[in-house]
């Protein structure tokens, strides 16, 4: 439950992962779109590229497969579709390391200088933890939802009576992502997010902006 709260201290809230872009375009104007967009999002780019290369990280990490997981996360490192969501995630993993480091974990002290995305020291957190792989994943999953939907409501703006409509509508899909994630093949592994990623890159060059990404 700590990894998964909005109050874990790794700067997720600085982040819309192109949300605040796609609003600026006049794609995402209601609560309705914002649904169809971060559950969209979640189940056609989250759940094909970062939960599957997740579930092999931790599966890595249980058993003991240092290049496995080393493999994953440089996979996952190479599959971000602008500067902005790298750096997002550089960032976010970065900072979980950090805390994992003041919290006395020893694998984080090893991979302090890994370059680590933020799905790879949320397994290294989870694995410490003793987390069961599947438990872990729908966490990761639901992170991502919950941040987003912070975001549009923000944003859009949305009444917080939206925001919990959507995460309560968030639900089955988070359990349906988590069970298509760890049975990818690797051949099935990636996307092909257009608008993600151009809302992505113009949001680099936005007038104005409260986000970081």
């Amino acid at each position: 439950m700590r990894l998964v709260s909005p109050s874990l201290p790794i700067g997720a809230f600085s982040y819309s992962r192109g949300l605040e872009a796609a609003v600026h375009a006049g794609w995402v104007p209601s609560e309705a779109t914002a649904r169809d967009w971060i559950l969209g999002c979640l189940e056609n780019v989250f759940t094909a590229v970062d939960g599957a290369l997740f579930w092999r990280m931790i599966q890595a990490l249980y058993a003991d497969e240092h290049e496995g997981f080393a493999n994953a996360n440089a996979w996952l490192a190479a599959s971000r579709e602008s500067r902005e969501m790298q750096l997002e995630d550089q960032r976010m993993g970065a900072a979980l390391i950090s805390l994992l480091k003041e919290l006395d974990v020893p694998a984080a002290h090893s991979h302090a200088r890994a370059g680590l995305t933020y799905p790879a020291s949320f397994a290294i957190a989870a694995h410490h933890w003793n987390i069961a792989p599947p438990a872990a994943l729908t966490g990761l999953m639901w992170t991502v939802v919950e941040a987003q939907v912070a975001a549009a409501i923000r944003l859009i703006p949305l009444g917080h009576v939206s925001g919990q409509r959507i995460l309560v509508e968030a639900v089955p899909v988070v359990q349906r992502c988590t069970a298509r994630a760890a049975t990818l093949k690797d051949p099935e592994i990636g996307n092909l997010s257009v608008a993600m990623a151009m809302a992505s890159a113009w949001h680099e060059t936005q007038y104005s902006r409260l986000f970081r990404s």
